[in-house]
């Protein structure tokens, strides 16, 4: 795990290795790193995901990315989930929702993140 800040925004990167996350007390987990580090979002690797997460009839990825957004955190899921959004419409649906938001991101790469953390604070200022 590393931290750090980009566009104001302190980050808790989890790393790819690592026990997956799969349930409502793993989501917990992370808020309390991120608190600990005093940060605001967590980055997760797509490969650190139950592949259950992207079976949105498991309820998984709403019951995580639920408790993340409770204790208002913002979630960054990092990687390509390209063969998953293949396989589901709903799945499709969600990221492009998630997306527009401001808590729940699915993004390719850590590049990307810093895209659009730099494109919102950009917005932010311009206000």
């Amino acid at each position: 795990m590393r931290t750090d800040e980009l566009s104001g925004i302190r980050i808790v990167h989890l790393d790819a290795e690592g026990d997956p996350i799969s349930t409502p007390d793993d989501a917990a987990d992370l808020v309390g790193s991120a608190w600990s580090h005093r940060a605001t979002l967590v980055a997760v690797p797509v490969e650190r995901l139950d592949p259950k997460f992207f079976d949105l009839r498991t309820r998984i990825a709403g019951e995580i990315t639920q408790k993340i957004v409770n204790y208002r955190l913002q979630l960054a899921v990092i990687g390509d989930i390209g063969a998953q959004l293949e396989k589901s419409g709903a799945l499709r649906d969600y990221v492009r929702e998630s997306n527009a938001g401001d808590h729940v991101w699915f993004l390719d790469d850590e590049p990307s993140l810093e895209d659009k953390l730099a494109r919102r604070a950009a917005r932010a200022t311009a206000r």
